[in-house]
């Protein structure tokens, strides 16, 4: 049937061509050797049998809409969840449940039924068998149906697959009703809970996969900072033993190899208490487990202008974060626009996020730290929150402006080219 739809769709408009070129052509030839011929009827004609043949192509066409996948984003609605339930689980055990009361009305021959008893060659007893292969037949072909849409739904067909479910329905019920049999609208209605159970299923577990890609994130985070206070707790204990061992050697010199290793103490003693500071600095980020710095960062060449990522690590090299987030996942490294230290980190992020939350590039995933904002607006809002934040407003993008560079004198080269050597002569 889906096939036959097809066909016509594509072979409709090539007919109607070829119908008014034939027309076009008859009339070329009327008019030269009959000119008595009322041309105004014919053209009529034409014109009826082209808006018949337009009416069957426009329903074909919206017939077979609902089996194609390529659907234009505009038609796309926003949808509403029906069940909004908490976790990916409670879906499960909810479609377990709808699909345990579709085989409970199949077996109790509740979802499919006859309204007439049929005798077939004076047997009731045929009657019934020719009855129960029947509503075997329609429940294979609607299930079937059924099963094959609710497998594909995603995010951007799920009302084509209600359409397409619903259509399934009518049609076959249509075609049975000469049988006085048909699909009851209770079941009709435990295939499109199923459908929109599964769609919100799969929303559900993308949403936890990316919770929980979130988590680990911050896992990470949490490693890096113990792996940086041990990295400081060794290098200071690197300088109170270097430390030590000069003070011993001074002990026992004298002249220019005293007067060396003195400077070489106070050289040390100055790198053993930045090693220091740095170390309680650690201890005191991983004793305060919301102490940590917001950034504000921007990506002209991936993202354009006014698009800044306002996010928060609890690392105490801050910096490499942001080296991280322009690694691989971007074509161009981020410029840093601040880098604000907060005792509590996640509330500071929380209230820039809350300000400019109509803003988001994302309007879908809150998780996704982009915002369409000017710098002034961020800054106004920082300085709200905390006084002497200090911001970089130049946007350096080194790698994107090279490259664009690059890239125009590639193309004025092109042109030289081109106009060295033309097409044609």
């Amino acid at each position: 049937m889906e096939i036959l739809i097809v066909l016509l769709v594509l072979l409709l408009p090539i007919v109607l061509s070829y119908f008014l070129i034939k027309m076009n052509k008859k009339c070329k030839k009327l008019k030269k050797y009959e000119p008595i011929i009322n041309y105004e009827d014919k053209i009529s004609e034409l014109k009826k049998a082209y808006q018949d043949k337009k009416v069957i192509y426009d329903t074909l066409k919206d017939k077979i809409a609902i089996y194609t996948e390529d659907i234009e984003l505009i038609e796309l609605g926003f949808y509403n969840p029906q069940f909004d339930f908490d976790d990916a689980e409670t879906y499960k055990a909810k479609i377990t449940e709808i699909k345990s009361h579709q085989k409970e009305m199949m077996m109790n021959k509740t979802a499919i039924i006859c309204r007439q008893e049929w005798v077939l060659e004076g047997s009731k007893s045929k009657g019934k068998t020719m009855t129960n292969r029947n509503i075997r037949l329609i429940s294979r072909a609607f299930n079937n149906e059924c099963d094959a849409t609710i497998a594909k739904v995603k995010w951007n067909n799920i009302q084509k697959s209600k359409e397409r479910i619903v259509r399934a329905y009518e049609s076959i019920n249509k075609l049975s009703e000469s049988n006085a049999i048909n699909i009851v609208p209770e079941y009709l209605d435990l295939k499109l809970k199923e459908l929109s159970l599964t769609h919100e299923y799969k929303e559900k577990k993308q949403a936890e996969k990316e919770e929980q890609a979130e988590i680990r994130q911050q896992m990470r985070e949490e490693t890096k900072l113990e792996q940086e206070i041990l990295k400081a707790q060794k290098e200071e204990e690197k300088y109170v033993k270097l430390l030590e061992k000069a003070k011993l050697d001074a002990e026992k010199a004298t002249g220019e190899r005293l007067a060396g290793l003195q400077s070489k103490m106070a050289k040390l003693e100055v790198e053993l208490a930045e090693a220091h500071n740095k170390n309680v600095r650690a201890k005191s980020m991983a004793e305060q487990t919301r102490a940590g710095h917001v950034y504000v960062i921007s990506n002209i060449g991936s993202f354009g202008e006014n698009i800044y990522k306002i996010g928060m690590t609890r690392r105490l090299e801050p910096l490499d974060r942001v080296k991280e987030l322009g690694d691989a996942s971007v074509p161009f490294l981020f410029d840093i626009h601040a880098m604000i230290y907060s005792d509590d980190a996640p509330s500071m992020e929380k209230k820039l996020h809350n300000a400019f939350n109509h803003k988001r590039v994302n309007l879908v995933n809150n998780r996704k730290e982009f915002f369409n904002v000017s710098l002034q607006e961020i800054k106004e809002e920082s300085f709200k929150h905390k006084e002497s934040i200090e911001f970089i407003e130049t946007i350096e993008a080194r790698e994107y402006t090279e490259s664009m560079a690059i890239r125009t004198a590639n193309q004025e080269k092109l042109i030289e080219n081109i106009e060295i050597f033309p097409e044609s002569i």
